[in-house]
């Protein structure tokens, strides 16, 4: 595998980490939370992630993908962590890109999409009234062979989190 599809592999493994950093913890109304302005709730995020990366995977074998709705966000991330490998899985294979697209055109493209989306999942957990603590990603153990849901647990976590939720009085 070349240097370019390596890249492309672990920014996939790095998309599983901050997927699942969004999401660690998160009680099952978050999955249907929206603030409001017909926001995408977590659930239909994560569908639309999946799709994204499923698009991305046309650019190698042809075809559509229009994933239909799962009842419950955990299937949602089964799917969603299921394409990632098989879109990994794509690049390790060196097959030819469709289209004469670049790993560039991957990245700039369907990638940093989906990885904008891990950020919305984040906000609304912020939103929802449970934020998700911050570290330094500089450090984390993101392993392109790691692509499934289990993630492992910060390994810099911040120390200080100002914007942290301010505890009640008698909790």
């Amino acid at each position: 595998m070349d240097s370019e599809r390596d890249l492309l592999c672990h920014f996939l493994a790095a998309l599983a980490y901050r997927t699942q950093k969004a999401l660690r913890g998160m009680d099952y109304g978050f999955a249907n939370f929206t603030p409001g302005n017909e926001v995408r709730t977590p659930k239909e995020i994560l569908r639309h992630m999946t799709s994204v990366l499923g698009y991305a995977r046309t650019f190698i074998w042809g075809g559509t993908y229009l994933p239909e709705p799962l009842e419950s966000i955990d299937a949602e991330i089964e799917r969603f962590h299921d394409v990632l490998k098989s879109l990994a899985s794509d690049f390790r294979s060196n097959l030819p890109f469709r289209e004469n697209l670049t790993a560039k055109e991957f990245l700039q493209g369907p990638l940093a999409d989906a990885m904008t989306h891990a950020g919305q999942l984040a906000m609304l957990r912020r939103l929802y009234g449970s934020p998700v603590p911050p570290e330094n990603f500089i450090r984390a153990n993101i392993s392109a062979e790691n692509l499934g849901k289990n993630q492992p647990e910060p390994a810099s976590p911040d120390k200080e989190w100002p914007e942290a939720p301010r505890k009640m009085p008698g909790n």
